[in-house]
């Protein structure tokens, strides 16, 4: 009986601890932000970038870079396959270069055809000229056989001449009669249906007017063939770019964490191959809502290294609202921050004596000064 009340009377003592206990916690806030939040300091990391070859992928020729090896902004780190690309490249130029040509030889035969048709023109204008100069002289003729013709008709009235005379005159009409027609019919194919104004400079010939129509034509052609070519290199700039990213280079010097793929591996595209150690280094630390409405994003922080009190300057990149013991005890809505601290991180360039790891700490005049 003894032994049941002792046992009645532990159970007791430890609830009762449990239950004190719990109230201290929830008074006091006992959890890691709370701890956080008096301390001020925190663990200095280096942020990590994961380095992949952009939109390429292929087989890896070349690992130009070891772990832990120290690398500067552009250096080469790996290099791909460009036996394809290099493929693709020369058959681009080539179509390029074919098409060049065919530009060449149609500008060239339109130039020609331009200048045929000048030439051709000007050949009509003076065949026109010429014939309507043998017009006007069939035309007179015409004119001196007729006044001949109705001379002889007067003199034949009277019995002055013989008729074999005023036969041959009538004739001779006939002849230049028809040497007129003739002549105007001559005239007539070389106008081709223009309308004679009598200034040949001002005439439009259907034939010439239709090869001028054929060659402005042929400048359509002229377009779509650089269309093609500016359609291929377009295709041969977007080869170049990415025989260009078969290189890999270092965004930003670093030191090589962690090397994912080996030579002769083959690599997809914008998989992380290499793990790089940025020289950015940031720090978290939490502070209450009076010492965080003293900060801004942007504003100069000074911490100062555990180990060595040495001072560190940083930037305030962002203030956010930092989960807290009330979000395990699950006494606020789900998902909402304890409200009593606020996580600011720190971000600085490291220095000489700086190693990712140190405990950086920040002082209370860092806030008090504001």
């Amino acid at each position: 009986m003894d032994l049941k009340k002792k046992s009645f009377r532990m159970g007791i003592v430890l609830l009762s601890l449990f239950f004190i206990g719990g109230i201290i916690l929830l008074y006091k806030g006992n959890d890691a932000i709370a701890l956080a939040v008096e301390k001020k300091a925190g663990i200095l990391t280096a942020e990590q970038v994961k380095v992949a070859f952009d939109s390429v992928g292929g087989r890896l020729t070349c690992e130009a870079v070891k772990e832990a090896q120290n690398v500067k902004k552009g250096d080469i780190l790996m290099v791909l396959d460009s036996t394809d690309i290099d493929l693709s490249i020369a058959k681009i130029k080539a179509q390029i270069a074919q098409i060049d040509a065919q530009i060449n030889a149609l500008n060239g035969s339109i130039k020609i055809g331009y200048a045929k048709t000048d030439t051709n023109e000007k050949q009509s204008f003076r065949q026109i000229d010429q014939q309507r100069e043998a017009l006007n002289s069939a035309r007179a003729t015409y004119e001196n056989k007729l006044l001949d013709y109705n001379r002889k008709v007067e003199l034949a009235s009277v019995g002055a001449i013989a008729q074999s005379e005023l036969d041959n005159a009538q004739m001779n009409l006939n002849v230049a009669q028809a040497n007129v027609a003739r002549e105007e019919q001559s005239l007539a194919t070389l106008l081709a249906g223009v309308n004679d104004t009598g200034n040949t400079d001002e005439l439009n010939l259907p034939l010439i007017t239709q090869a001028r129509s054929e060659l402005d034509n042929k400048q359509y052609d002229v377009q779509s063939l650089i269309g093609q070519k500016q359609f291929l290199e377009a295709e041969l700039r977007e080869l170049e770019v990415n025989k260009e990213r078969l290189i890999l280079r270092a965004s930003e010097d670093g030191k090589i964490l962690k090397v994912l793929a080996k030579e002769g591996e083959m690599v997809a595209a914008n998989v992380p191959v290499i793990l790089l150690e940025s020289k950015r280094c940031y720090y978290d630390i939490y502070l209450s809502e009076e010492q965080a409405v003293k900060l801004a994003e942007g504003d100069t922080v000074i911490g100062k290294t555990v180990a060595d009190k040495k001072d560190i300057e940083g930037t305030v990149r962002f203030i956010t609202p930092a989960p807290g013991f009330a979000d395990l005890k699950m006494t606020r809505e789900k998902g909402q921050a304890d409200l009593s601290a606020f996580q600011v991180r720190i971000y600085t360039e490291r220095e000489n004596g700086i190693l990712p790891g140190m405990t950086v700490e920040v002082t209370k005049d860092e806030f008090t000064k504001r």
